[in-house]
């Protein structure tokens, strides 16, 4: 007989869960509702950043490896380690080596000549 009494309480229960999902439903609107909207259209455009135009690994002349990433506004990323940031070097102008304070790249293809402090100028190979 407590079996009957439960069933009967679960199911009252359940019949009162249901019901009360039944209610009238939400109207979301959109409208110019937003404080920041005059803010965020009188913004300046955001610049994207460079795109990465080459990702080369090198083998000097001396033995050692060299990581180049080459970006599509004249500069490139100088690393020793493959998951380090590097170091930014600057082309004046397309054609023209990249450079930073002791750093120099000649060219971004296959084969480049690089020069690094402490090291002098060597011939590397993709």
């Amino acid at each position: 007989m407590q079996n009957h009494h439960r069933f009967t309480a679960a199911a009252l229960l359940g019949t009162a869960l249901l019901l009360t999902a039944c209610g009238k439903p939400e109207t979301v609107t959109a409208g110019n509702d937003d404080p920041d909207s005059a803010t965020l259209n009188a913004a300046a455009p955001v610049e994207l950043p460079p795109m990465v135009t080459a990702s080369r690994t090198y083998r000097c002349k001396d033995g050692s490896l060299v990581y180049v990433d080459f970006f599509s506004n004249n500069t490139a990323a100088y690393k020793t380690k493959k998951e380090e940031v590097g170091v930014p070097l600057t082309a004046p102008e397309a054609g023209k080596p990249y450079v930073a304070e002791g750093y120099s790249i000649s060219g971004d293809g296959p084969q480049v000549d690089i020069a690094a402090p402490g090291k002098p100028s060597q011939s590397c190979k993709a």
